[in-house]
Parts: structure tokens; sequence; C-alpha cells
């Protein structure tokens, strides 16, 4: 399994340089500076290095160049309104530090729709911010608008930010994803005159709510003859509730591990012109997405659980559980007009794996683009080599007779088929008929799948092709083992379906 390989690149990493040119601190060197920061008892002209002596604002936290191992700590429960945009450059082993200090409860930093982001790290590296409540809702919604940014500009490889246990909630940016949209978290990397990249860029435990458009994405290099991906980008062990667009989407990198998060209960509130799903890399590679729960999705176009997009070679998603999710269990795609240019190679290997779909695709109302329309499975464009195999799908009645009943949905856009897709060893439990539509699509081989014959129509092969033998015998005995472990522990009707 692939875990180990991620997570061992990860920490083997020497993290030598962050986002500056020179810097005479030498590793072993240790600096304890701790600012704290108190708004109701503090004051700005104090030194500040005391509890008793504590500043009053982030605003003169702003004001200081934060050096290797310094510490900032802003008092538990204490409210905070503006922009926290620190500066500086910690150290390998001597990271800046930004928390709390003095009680439970997270201090609060509300931008008041009043700034693109109520927390903003720029250019800043070997940095951690843990355990802060973060808000930013204006009266309206606002084109780019979120809670966190962490941005690196023309200043070369990015090392080491650390994003944990954070509340960010109450982000009103735009629902509309051509205008700019907006989300709780944003990482962007970018630069002409310095190849500015992220490696070890780790967002976990944190819980995100209420943000619009998206939960957690990203920006960064992703033309073919400009690649350069962040690499060692780690998401997981987050919640992410009440996001009626894109949970997860990390874009130009290579390697990210999206793993242990949880998208539930979004709101049906993005127009028909929107599309959207769960979790999906976009122009990236080597991408793991594994043991994530996604339910409830309900974007009128798309709407899936998972997905393997644009411009993506090697995307494995494996272990998740999928439910009740208007769009279905899982997109794969690639758009045909743009194919073979600098801006997309096509999405190659995609291998979907061990997941447990139950009630997916159960959109209740037409879209406006092609109307009754929610397959379980989506597969668009000139995708090439997917591989789905060894997944549990579950179908239970549909409450209207107008509901799509498709199992797989293949179609182009605008150009060629999907080619070399193997469907093998999956258990699907129809309680009534599903169909199948292959289209155009080349190579499309389904073997060894479980199911009742007078439910769907399936043009099973007795041979697997040479082109997907290796694949088919990879196989994890345990699988069904794990998804219990992590998913299904106090669900006996589960436990007992798997265990058939």
């Amino acid at each position: 399994m692939k875990t180990a390989y991620y997570i061992t690149l990860l920490f083997a990493s020497i993290m030598l340089f962050g986002c500056s040119t020179k810097d005479n601190i030498k590793q072993t060197d240790k600096t304890y500076i701790t600012y704290y920061v108190d708004a109701n008892t503090g004051n700005d002209s104090n030194n500040g290095t005391t509890p008793d002596k504590a500043f009053a604002s982030i605003e003169k936290i702003n004001s200081l160049t934060l050096s290797a191992g310094t510490h900032v700590l802003l008092k538990s429960g204490t409210s905070y309104s503006g922009q926290l945009k620190p500066k500086g450059i910690g150290k390998p082993g001597n990271p800046i530090i930004i928390s709390k200090y003095g009680g439970e409860d997270r201090p609060k930093i509300n931008g008041e729709g009043k700034f693109k982001a109520a927390v903003h790290l720029y250019n800043m590296a070997y940095v951690e911010l843990y355990d802060l409540e973060i808000t930013n809702k204006g009266s309206e919604r606002e084109n780019g608008r979120r809670g966190l940014i962490v941005e690196a500009e023309n200043c070369g490889e990015t090392k080491h930010i650390i994003l944990d246990n954070l509340f960010i909630h109450d982000v009103n940016g735009s629902l509309v994803k051509s205008k700019g949209g907006g989300s709780a978290i944003l990482w962007c990397n970018h630069g002409d005159k310095y190849i500015t990249t992220f490696d070890s860029l780790i967002i976990q435990n944190c819980h995100l709510k209420d943000c619009a458009r998206n939960g957690i994405n990203a920006r960064g290099y992703t033309k073919r003859d400009n690649w350069h991906p962040s690499t060692n980008v780690i998401i997981r062990n987050n919640l992410l509730e009440g996001i009626p667009g894109d949970g997860i989407v990390p874009i130009g990198t290579d390697g990210a591990l999206i793993e242990y998060n949880t998208m539930r209960d979004c709101p049906d509130i993005l127009s028909h012109a929107e599309a959207a799903a769960g979790i999906w890399p976009w122009s990236a590679d080597n991408t793991l997405i594994q043991f994530n729960e996604v339910s409830g999705h309900t974007a009128k176009w798309d709407g899936q659980g998972f997905d393997s997009d644009w411009n993506c070679i090697n995307t494995t998603i494996q272990y998740n559980y999928s439910h009740d999710n208007y769009g279905g269990f899982l997109l794969i795609c690639n758009k045909g007009n743009t194919i073979n240019t600098p801006s997309n190679v096509g999405t190659k290997n995609t291998i979907v794996r061990y997941n447990v779909s139950v009630n997916d695709g159960i959109r209740p109302y037409p879209t406006e683009r092609r109307g009754w329309f929610s397959p379980c499975m989506h597969i668009s464009g000139p995708v090439e080599n997917n591989y789905i195999q060894h997944n549990l799908f579950l179908f239970p009645e549909k409450e209207s007779t107008d509901i799509d009943r498709t199992f797989i949905q293949m179609d182009n856009w605008g150009g060629p088929w999907a080619n070399k897709t193997l469907v093998a060893n999956n258990q699907m439990e129809f309680t009534e008929p599903y169909r199948m539509f292959y289209g155009e699509s080349i190579q499309t081989y389904c073997v060894d799948n479980a199911f009742e014959n007078n439910m769907m129509e399936l043009k099973t092969s007795t041979e697997v092709p040479v082109w997907a033998k290796d694949q088919m015998d990879d196989y994890d005995a345990d699988w069904k083992k794990k998804m219990i472990e992590v998913f299904f522990k106090d669900d006996e009707k589960m436990k007992s379906i798997l265990n058939r």
C-alpha cells in the first residue's frame, strides 16, 4: 500500500531552505521568544513577552518580523477583529508557532468580510498554526473571500507549513467558481521570477463549517510545459460540514495524500451552472485518496463523492465510503478538445478499489444540462486505463421513478471517449433494474462482478485484458476488514453485507 511510502517521503525530507534567499541563523541556533496577546487586558505598548505584559492586537503582531523559534500565543477565549498577516521565516526544528494559551477555548480571529482572508500567511516557511478559530463573513458574498490563505510568491521552495486543529467557519465567498468562488482554506504558489512550490504542507484535524464555495482548494503550476508541482502535501482527519461546493481539491501537486477526512451535509444552494464534487485532484499526479467519507453532496451538476479529473496521472481512490450523494459515487473525466496541449496531457491510470458506495446517485430533480442525470459512476472524455475493482455498491430503491438508474454512464466531453476501462470483482446489490451505457468507449471490460443478472445487462468478459493483469494481481484480501474497522464498527447490517 502506498501510504507508508508517502509518509516516509514526508518525514525523510531534509528541510534546509525556506522561502528566503539567505539567512545567517544556524540550524542549531534556538530562539525562544514568546509573544502573548490578550485583547481584554493587553496593551500594544507592552513588550508582550509575559502574560501580564501582553500585547492587545493582532496588528501589533503583523508589525513584527518573527524569527525562528518565536511563539505567538493568543489568550484563550479572546476575539480579534481584522486580519492576522504575520511575517518571518522559521528554521528546521525551530519553526514559528502561532497558537493559544490560558484555556481550552480557541481565540477567534474575525475578518468581518473586510479582507480577502482573516489569516494570510505570505512567503512564510517553517510555520505552524494551532488551535485558532477563524471566520470571515461580510454583509454580502464576495469573490475570492477565504478564511485562511497560505501563499508563496517568487520565493523558491517553501517548506514545512502545518495547519492543525483550526475551526474555520462562516466564510461567505462567492458561489460562482468562474468569479473566484471562496473557501475555508486556499493554498497558492506562483511566480515567474522564481519557481515557487510548497514542500511538506500539512492540513490536519481542522473543522471547516458553513464556508462557501469550497472547503480546501489550491492554485499552482498546472501546465505540463511549466510543470512545478508541490510535494508532500498531506490533508488528513478534517471535518467539512455545510460546504456546498468542492470539498478538498489538490491542484498542481505530486504525491498528495488525502486521508481520513469527512465531508457531509452539503447545502443545495449552488446554481445549475455550477459543477462541484467532494474530494478530487485537478492537474495533479500520484494522488492517494483513502479512508475518507463523503455524503450528502447536492451540487446540481456532478455532485459525486469522488473524482479523478483534468490532467491527472496515477490517481488512486481506495478504502473510501461514499453515500447519499446526489450525483453519484465517482467521476473520471477529461475535456477532449484540449487533449495533448500543454494544459492537458489527459487523465490516465485511475485506480478505484476497496470502496463502499451506498445510495449514491439520488438527485431528486432534473438538471438543466441533461435532465434526470445522476449515474453512480460517470466516465467522460479521453480518460485512459481506468481500474474499477473490488468495490461494494448498494442500491436501495429510489424515491421517484424519474431518478436516474444508471450504474456507469460513459460519454465524451468534446472529443475522444474513454479507452481501457476495467470493471472487475465488484459486488453490486440492486433492488431495481439498472443500466450500463458504454457509448463509443474503447476496450471496456467487465470481469467477475457479482450481481443478479436480471437487474442489469452487462457485457461480461471471460478474460482479463493484458494491460490489466498486473493491476488485477495487486489485491488486498483484508480490505473489507479495514473498511469495517474505520467506518462500520457499530453497523451490524453493513458488517454482515461486507462479510458475505
